[in-house]
């Protein structure tokens, strides 16, 4: 059995400030290779279409990404948020604003996504740029994928900092610019997005916000779903935010389900990958999977679940074991329910071109960050 020893600063990492947390997932890892990704979303009023389709596509793009390797290992994937052209957030912010840095924390993402609402403002795309360039913790090694991708619908070069100067400084970070224009093709080249895309040495696309979002339902939904409840099953909280941490994970789930069983099956796909899906900050078992010295006497009973108060220390041990076991097992079925559901969905496509052919957010987001990982030597299932 794994002798627990005492470990300092136990609650520690929970108080870190965001920057801090931030920069802590991005200290160099000779195991794994990095996909990062900025997503800067314009979130004035004429916006709300693309906002949907983010939300609805957030889990159908992190499975993407997780079924990459490099060198035969899967890699991290981060994320972060902005959003940009919001008067609420005021001229002195040059109307944008960093909403999650990069993060390893799915749910974070998720959550902040959900909360984006609309409102008019000025659309300053090179400032926001500029921002996530130089306030995001990008890795520094060059075989990692470092991606911003921007959208919006208003004129690129708005503001008085230069997109030029600003994509080429991406350039010079080793980061990725893609643009996506919320309307007709030819328009959001007159207003420079493909410009931008060229100068950050990455592709331009163009989406109708308004194209309705296509879910592919399959036999396999429910079970997926059926299994996302004993999944949650598992999760031991520990700590004062422990029970914040679980709840905001049950209103995910509610979240991705408001988009349809197929949506959510998603989500429960992302789930399932024990790598890509940690929750070390709050849960027993990730956090014995992270820090292996963790002194599991040292957790404060007032934040255990019920059941495990009145354990002794040989009690507590057998029980997160066991937890642990189920949580395995849930996970291999995912894994092989997915591969199912996958097939099904490529077959599916085939017959319809209505499900691979729309200009989505989706099916033209997921195609270039796949093509772009490719050319970095990431392979994928």
């Amino acid at each position: 059995m794994i002798k627990f020893i005492a470990m300092a600063g136990l609650w520690s990492a929970a108080l870190l400030s965001t920057k801090q947390i931030s920069n802590e997932m991005n200290e160099p890892d000779a195991r794994s290779s990095k996909i990062q990704v900025a997503l800067l979303l314009d979130t004035s009023g004429s916006m709300d279409g693309l906002i949907e389709q983010a939300k609805s596509q957030l889990w159908k793009m992190v499975n993407e990404l997780s079924s990459s390797t490099k060198g035969g290992k899967s890699p991290d994937i981060e994320l972060a948020l902005y959003e940009y052209g919001k008067t609420p957030v005021g001229a002195t912010k040059g109307y944008m604003q960093q909403i999650v840095p990069l993060s390893k924390d799915l749910d974070l993402v998720s959550e902040k996504l959900f909360e984006l609402r609309t409102d008019g403002g000025e659309e300053y795309c090179g400032l926001t740029i500029g921002d996530a360039v130089e306030h995001l913790a990008w890795s520094n090694n060059p075989e990692d994928l470092k991606l911003i991708i921007i959208a919006g619908n208003e004129s690129f070069s708005q503001g008085m900092v230069d997109y030029k100067k600003k994509c080429e400084s991406a350039v010079v970070s080793d980061i990725v610019i893609n643009t996506i224009y919320c309307g007709n093709c030819d328009e959001g080249v007159r207003l420079y997005w493909k410009d931008g895309a060229e100068r950050g040495k990455g592709r331009y696309m163009c989406i109708s916000q308004d194209e309705k979002v296509v879910h592919i339902e399959t036999p396999y939904d429910d079970r997926l779903l059926k299994l996302n409840s004993s999944l949650n099953e598992t999760y031991i909280r520990y700590g004062k935010e422990g029970e914040k941490y679980r709840s905001r994970q049950i209103k995910q789930d509610q979240n991705a389900a408001s988009y349809g069983a197929a949506n959510v099956a998603e989500r429960v796909i992302s789930k399932g990958n024990k790598k890509m899906y940690n929750n070390s900050r709050w849960d027993v078992i990730d956090a014995l999977e992270d820090e292996p010295s963790m002194d599991i006497e040292q957790l404060e009973e007032a934040y255990l679940p019920e059941e495990m108060k009145a354990m002794s220390t040989k009690e507590k041990l057998a029980y997160v074991e066991r937890k642990k076991q189920e949580r395995e097992s849930i996970q291999k079925e995912i894994s092989a329910i997915t591969k199912k559901r996958f097939a099904f969905i490529q077959a599916k496509q085939k017959e319809d071109l209505e499900h691979s052919d729309k200009n989505r957010l989706d099916n033209i987001m997921i195609k270039t960050v796949r093509e772009q990982a490719l050319d970095r030597k990431f392979e994928f299932k």
